[in-house]
């Protein structure tokens, strides 16, 4: 990582881990205590550009990630939206299917945006996934998925997802009316940098290509190791 005042940064192509906190764990924003391992999504990623106002990484397809699963193996999706939130779960290891995305976060914002596209780089749509503001730690980057997300087309049209989902979450336990109050927030004010179409939506990353020269980043043993150095 290289040092740029106060503030360490990562250069191009190095690997790094994006890990999301279990809703709920400790140091989470949830009901502290209700699990006791705090992380259950990694991926895996390049980074694409690392600055004080920007981190851009890569998820390439392929990738070996760890997402939730229920306790016998099968996609929480498949579990009832009612008891999606109670049921037991465990983590696995999963490749990332599809054709990668690209993950935009700016310090302090609650949200990240990704970008999709179809094969052959058709460019498909930006989402806006709210989140806890990033956590930097010497191998990556943590937040907390706040279950609330937005879907934002190539003609700049919008569609909240997930809203049944950010109900249940609060209706489990898993958020508290006051973190709930602010996700909501923060979702109307990324509908207006959205309706105000500023970066990084005008910043034409939708033409961004990956380096092929980029390995595909393998994931650790120990993804879900406790950060030993906080970057500011």
């Amino acid at each position: 990582m290289a040092g740029t005042g106060d503030i360490e940064h990562w250069a191009p192509g190095d690997q790094i881990l994006w890990r999301y906190r279990r809703n709920g764990a400790p140091n989470g924003s949830g009901a502290p205590g209700r699990v006791p391992d705090p992380f259950h999504i990694c991926r895996p990623v390049t980074v694409v550009r690392d600055t004080d106002e920007l981190l851009a990484v890569w998820v390439a397809p392929g990738t070996e990630c760890v997402k939730p699963v229920l306790a016998d193996g099968r996609d929480v999706h498949a579990e009832p939206l009612a008891t999606r939130y109670t049921a037991p779960r465990t983590t696995a290891r999963s490749p990332w299917l599809g054709n990668g995305v690209l993950k935009l976060a700016r310090p302090g914002d609650p949200w990240s945006v990704w970008l999709f596209w179809e094969p052959g780089w058709r460019f498909r749509n930006w989402y806006v996934n709210l989140e806890e503001p990033h956590t930097r730690w010497q191998g990556g980057v943590d937040s907390e998925d706040h279950f609330l997300d937005i879907s934002v087309h190539p003609d700049r049209s919008w569609v909240w997802h997930d809203e049944d989902e950010f109900a249940m979450a609060q209706r489990a336990g898993l958020m508290a009316p006051e973190i709930a109050r602010r996700v909501r927030e923060a979702g109307h004010a990324a509908v207006e940098l959205i309706r105000g179409w500023g970066a990084p939506f005008r910043d034409g990353w939708e033409d961004w290509r990956p380096d092929p020269q980029w390995r595909v980043p393998a994931l650790p043993d120990d993804w879900d190791r406790t950060p030993s150095h906080m970057a500011s």
